[in-house]
């Protein structure tokens, strides 16, 4: 967890990530061949606080999180109560994250019903709001 803090500190000093950045983030979140709870906690931390989103960090936030859910093939209560913390952090779900709970439900080969409940509640949220200018 060191090296992930050196990162973290690394990528909030300037807002962003870079591309030489990702790839070491990428390298020491997967050491060890899978993402446990205290790097996917990380993760969710570190979205959280950068300022200057890219394709390229969003793709990974949601790949390392899915495989993170996923690591036995359900969805269980826990892991819902830790997803629906982690998507409704800021108080709405918004259209990557309605993407993502699909994909969790088409890749997943058990759900619980309390993850039927958080995606059923999510889809009834609006949509996001877009403006030109």
């Amino acid at each position: 967890m060191l090296k992930l803090q050196q990162i973290e500190q690394d990528i909030l000093a300037t807002g962003k990530i870079d591309k030489p950045q990702l790839e070491v983030l990428r390298r020491e979140l997967y050491a060890g061949g899978k993402i446990d709870r205290p790097k996917a906690d990380f993760l969710v931390e570190l979205h959280k606080r950068v300022q200057h989103m890219n394709p390229a960090f969003q793709q990974l936030f949601y790949q390392a999180i899915k495989d993170y859910i996923l690591a036995n093939g359900r969805i269980d209560a826990g892991e819902t109560a830790w997803l629906r913390r982690m998507l409704f952090a800021d108080g709405k779900i918004d259209d990557e994250e309605r993407k993502f709970l699909h994909e969790l439900k088409g890749e997943a080969k058990q759900i619980s019903p309390e993850f039927e409940a958080l995606f059923a509640g999510s889809m009834k949220q609006p949509p996001e709001q877009r403006t030109c200018g």
